[in-house]
């Protein structure tokens, strides 16, 4: 069975908030800031070993999360050396007979921001967060994209673009989500960088419901 790529996407410099919710979440290698990152996302799922030996053996990058589902697999590999990380994307997608344009292009499936957050929305928001607290009174951003990987390097984006908290980054699964809080033009402009991030990949085509904004 031939293998899918849903999900490529490199991150040329990980912001401090963005490594450190990897590192909450990750099973293996703790991602540090300003390291670069790869993410793959593939179908089959159990195929993501095959995606994650070849780049080992092949380069000096460590995996910072591997995860296998029933649908599809996903691998996280991070590594100081922005060149490590462009060798293992290449080495990988070189070794299976695939390009960059294999990929599905990202589609943003819905975005909410939420102002003056009530306190029991926070509260009920920090329950489910592994990443910073939303506190009451601020402004709460989610947004909903597909496939589910391109959640990591929206989040990353949004913390380049304006001074925001990451609350909570899902990028593995049948959608990505990336929780933001903060003040309210701040929130804007990260949702603006994490928006124009998406657009900016080529791919397949991804067709599906247009995007709800709320």
């Amino acid at each position: 069975m031939a293998i899918e790529l849903r999900c490529f996407t490199y991150i040329d410099i990980l912001q401090p908030q963005t490594a450190s919710f990897l590192a909450t979440v990750s099973r293996g290698y703790m991602p540090l800031e300003r390291q670069a990152a790869l993410f793959f996302e593939v179908a089959p799922g159990m195929d993501i070993n095959i995606v994650t030996d070849i780049a080992l053996k092949r380069t000096s990058c460590t995996p910072g999360m591997q995860i296998v589902e029933r649908q599809f697999g996903c691998l996280q590999l991070q590594h100081y050396d922005q060149g490590q990380i462009r060798a293992a994307g290449e080495a990988v997608l070189t070794a299976l007979n695939l390009s960059e344009k294999d990929r599905l292009k990202p589609r943003l499936v819905s975005a909410q921001t939420i102002t003056g957050v009530h306190g029991y929305h926070a509260q009920i928001t920090n329950r489910m967060r592994h990443g910073n607290f939303l506190d009451e009174g601020r402004t709460l951003y989610v947004m909903e994209v597909h496939p589910a990987g391109y959640a990591l390097i929206a989040a990353n984006e949004a913390e380049k673009a304006a001074k925001v908290d990451i609350l909570e980054v899902i990028s593995f699964g049948a959608f990505g989500r990336v929780y933001l809080g903060g003040d309210e033009e701040e929130i804007k402009c990260a949702a603006e960088a994490a928006v124009a991030v998406l657009e900016s990949f080529d791919g397949r085509p991804n067709e599906g419901p247009g995007a709800t904004f709320y």
